[in-house]
């Protein structure tokens, strides 16, 4: 094994394209010249057409919690009710943050490894009227779980003037993303997961609806005023000190995805899932979510009969791939292989055969190549 050799498959961060790395090593530029507004730009048409949207696209140095807690403090009050529908761990940080600014909170748990039911909601928000914001993740990287939230967007329009407040941080870029088109109104993204960036940006955007709450709304706040954010983008210009090497990088990552194809992306993403599902069915090895409910971009392994932690453990030993452990209860009880942005059909292959060695390594009763074979023929079959 190489000593300086390490694969990621972890649902973020997630591997960083060679172009993209050489772009963020150019030279520093001043952040309040021409080239940084050029650059700016540059970006913005892009990053509008991953998110689906007309509206202006916030670019906040930060982490992904950083624009979850954007949203939140941009369009509720302190007092002001809102609806949590939480399907695992980052559904939860949303109660969180929301608590954390005095804001009332009603949660709607959904069980681990399942999408929500927008059913559910929409008669969660019949009884109560006085809901102003209804959060979900898109993405439940937790679970592996895409949730529905085009059908969740219908389901509260039908019975509520509630805001819907999206987590897309560990999809956004890896799935289709209609945002103007399904009625979110605020969607929110981080740099290191399916954008093929380190940490350090977030990304957020609001629709007409939520910029009118958002004009009325006098909670305080500073660097994580959104309206900072759209005034300045508007004159291609940031409020404060941009994250520079960051913005290098991301300029090339859209210029990657618009070269493949949007499409062609969530293709890519939504085979690779099913070639990773496939592989662990052949096995016999169980997954925590259905097929229907399913994220193209990490999938969640729950084992039976071996233990996760040890499996991850020799895994890395082996081999140096990184997986990423279960979160709260389901730690030491799932194992969740990211499969996004820079990876491709050819990286789940390996991965998958990889895996195979190490379960015969945990002393695990399987048929080599049996899980591969099976990823091979999902492939074959697109």
């Amino acid at each position: 094994m190489l000593q300086d050799q390490t694969i990621l498959r972890i649902p973020g961060p997630s591997p960083i394209p060679p172009s993209v790395q050489k772009a963020m090593n150019q030279s520093m530029i001043g952040h309040r010249g021409k080239e940084t507004s050029d650059m700016l730009k540059k970006i913005a048409p892009g990053l509008k057409k991953v998110f689906g949207t007309t509206q202006e696209v916030a670019i906040i140095a930060g982490s992904g919690t950083a624009g979850l807690e954007t949203a939140v403090v941009n369009v509720v009050k302190p007092g002001e009710e809102v609806l949590v529908v939480v399907t695992g761990a980052f559904g939860d940080r949303f109660t969180k943050i929301c608590e954390a600014f005095n804001i009332k909170v009603h949660v709607l748990n959904v069980e681990w490894g399942k999408a929500l039911d927008p059913e559910e909601i929409k008669a969660f928000l019949a009884g109560h009227a006085e809901i102003k914001v209804v959060f979900s993740t898109y993405c439940e990287t937790s679970t592996g779980v895409l949730n529905p939230i085009d059908k969740l967007a219908l389901a509260v329009q039908e019975v509520s003037d509630a805001l819907i407040v999206v987590d897309g941080v560990s999809c956004v870029a890896g799935v289709e993303t209609r945002m103007d088109e399904w009625g979110i109104d605020v969607m929110v993204t981080g740099s290191q997961k399916a954008f093929m960036l380190p940490a350090g940006l977030t990304f957020v955007a609001a629709s007409e609806k939520a910029w009118k709450v958002i004009e009325e709304n006098d909670q305080p706040r500073f660097y994580l005023n959104l309206k900072k954010y759209r005034d300045n983008l508007l004159k291609d210009t940031t409020p404060f000190t941009p994250a520079l090497s960051l913005l290098f990088g991301l300029e090339q990552v859209l210029s990657l995805l618009e070269a493949e194809g949007l499409n062609n992306v969530y293709s890519r993403h939504a085979l690779m899932k099913d070639m990773t599902r496939a592989a662990f069915k052949a096995l016999d090895i169980p997954l925590l979510t259905s097929d229907e409910d399913a994220s193209p971009t990490v999938t969640a392994v729950q084992p039976e009969d071996f233990d996760a932690e040890e499996f991850r453990k020799i895994l890395k030993k082996e081999f140096a791939i990184s997986i990423a452990g279960g979160q709260q209860h389901l730690t030491g009880k799932i194992f969740r292989i990211g499969h996004m942005g820079y990876c491709s059909p050819a990286d789940q292959l390996q991965i998958i055969s990889a895996i195979e060695v190490a379960l015969k390594k945990l002393g695990k009763n399987i048929e080599l190549g049996k899980g591969t074979a099976a990823a091979q023929q999902v492939y074959l079959a697109q």
